[in-house]
């Protein structure tokens, strides 16, 4: 049976599609151009800033109204920066300064950035709090594990990014802090009580609505008290009830990317994901990072079936269409504000960093960088001291497959500077740390997030709250090893 051009179109405009490249191929603007609510950018598409002009002028020639979103937290989350890494620091060194007035500048200098190459959509800020150590995928980019001071950063973050005429979408409702697996790769699970999560996990999103944010994305994550065996993506007790009924959320409802398997596999596809996301309440469905006009097509292809055989209520479409078609008019009606001085992220950084011992005697150090794997989420970003070192020695080790006594030959008396990312849960760190500490020299820098190990006999214990440009910047100044 052919397609009702207007059906389609009302399934398009629920949609968030990518595209390779760094210029829109042709399909990605027909799609506009027949209703397609608007693309997402990833590091793929970012070349320089005139090409993200040029590239995000092509899209809104083909609709005025296109929603273009980004993933643009600062810290180790960048995508305009992804090639050297953020100019600011992520929230959790934010939230160890704790003045929210200067997470407000940072979030509204990012929105500035974002508004200067045509982007209105930031996938940001993460507001969960991290209550778990060992969480793979949340980490620095929380404003810490404390749920009050994570509300006051997060609204601090909304109300930036917003004064610059960019939407903030706040992530991942109804928590994803207290996870241990990564929901790109599984469904995680929170089992725990409801009021646990009235206290721990939800304050923040309170302190979002509360501060006007134009949408909030869903986790996939199972809370089986709430959501059953499904992720939240998929729970009417958790889009409705809770976020709009108790929370009186009325903005956009925007699912992460459906093609993550803690999703995907709980809907048997990305098709039948979308369906079941917008029968739950959700506005406007991020597909993913893979995307190619065929995808696009299975997915309104499943949308336009659900409505046919009564799996959705066209109502219910026309609903999550309306929000996001408000949503980009929001966007086109913003007045930005100035920009904040180009040091902002860098003087933030600084502050951030916390120094437990003593850095006497740190002379021409062997600086090493211990390997660490990148999440889905922060993709293959430079990290680390090197772009800001004075000509100091560095070496990059993988640490479970480095002899201590090759380190300390090759420091032949110099102190040593170890860096790492998470090295309380690295394959190989604690153990390579603490033999190089029991006989020589020793200084740790920890840019991942800042767990309560501390190695035994470390001369110092520097902690950055995070691996961004601006992080590495700080931490090469406070150790003294800037050209």
């Amino acid at each position: 049976m052919p397609t009702d051009p207007g059906i389609r179109r009302l399934a398009l405009g629920t949609l968030l599609a990518a595209f390779p490249g760094t210029s829109p191929p042709g399909w990605a603007l027909d799609l506009l151009a027949e209703g397609l609510a608007g693309h997402t950018l990833f590091g793929r598409n970012i070349a320089h800033p005139d090409q993200v002009a040029a590239t995000t002028a092509a899209l809104r020639d083909a609709r005025p109204d296109v929603l273009i979103a980004i993933d643009e937290e600062g810290g180790d989350v960048t995508r305009l920066a992804h090639a050297t890494g953020s100019p600011y620091p992520g929230n959790a060194a934010l939230g160890a300064v704790h003045d929210v007035g200067l997470t407000e500048r940072v979030y509204h200098a990012i929105g500035n950035d974002l508004m200067a190459v045509g982007v209105n959509l930031n996938l940001a800020p993460t507001v969960d709090v991290n209550t778990a150590d060992d969480n793979p995928i949340i980490g620095t980019r929380a404003f810490g594990a404390d749920p009050t001071r994570v509300a006051a950063h997060a609204a601090a973050a909304v109300s930036g990014l917003q004064s610059a005429g960019v939407a903030a979408c706040a992530k991942h409702f109804p928590g994803h802090g207290a996870t241990i697996a990564d929901s790109h790769l599984e469904l995680p699970t929170v089992d725990v009580p409801v009021e646990l999560l009235r206290t721990r996990d939800l304050p923040p999103f309170a302190a979002v609505i509360a501060a006007d944010a134009r949408a909030i994305m869903t986790a996939h994550i199972r809370v089986p008290a709430l959501t059953g065996d499904d992720p939240a993506t998929f729970s009417p007790t958790v889009l409705g009830d809770l976020l709009r009924g108790e929370y009186g959320f009325t903005g956009v409802v925007l699912t992460d990317a459906l093609e993550m398997k803690g999703a995907a596999v709980a809907a048997g596809g990305i098709g039948p994901g979308a369906v079941r996301a917008l029968a739950a309440g959700a506005d406007l469905l991020c597909i993913g990072a893979q995307v190619d006009a065929e995808l696009v097509e299975l997915v309104v292809a499943e949308i336009v079936a659900a409505l046919r055989d009564g799996r959705l209520d066209r109502d219910r479409v026309e609903q999550a269409a309306g929000r996001t078609a408000a949503l980009a008019a929001w966007t086109r009606a913003a007045a930005p504000v100035a920009a904040a001085g180009t040091d902002l992220g860098y003087a933030a950084a600084r502050r951030a960093v916390r120094v437990e011992g003593s850095l006497d005697g740190l002379t021409a150090p062997l600086v090493v960088q211990l390997f660490a794997a990148s999440t889905i989420a922060e993709g293959r970003v430079p990290w680390g001291l090197g772009p800001h070192l004075n000509g100091t020695e560095q070496l990059r080790v993988v640490a479970a497959e480095t002899d201590p006594a090759t380190l300390r030959e090759r420091a032949a008396g110099r102190p040593i500077v170890l860096v790492g990312r998470h090295l309380h849960r690295l394959p190989g760190g604690p153990e390579l740390v603490e033999a190089l500490a029991g006989t020589h020299p020793v200084t740790v820098v920890e840019m991942g997030w800042p767990s309560g190990w501390r190695p035994a006999g470390v001369r110092a214990f520097v902690t950055t709250y995070g691996a961004s440009h601006a992080n590495g910047r700080a931490a090469a100044e406070t150790l003294h090893l800037t050209r």
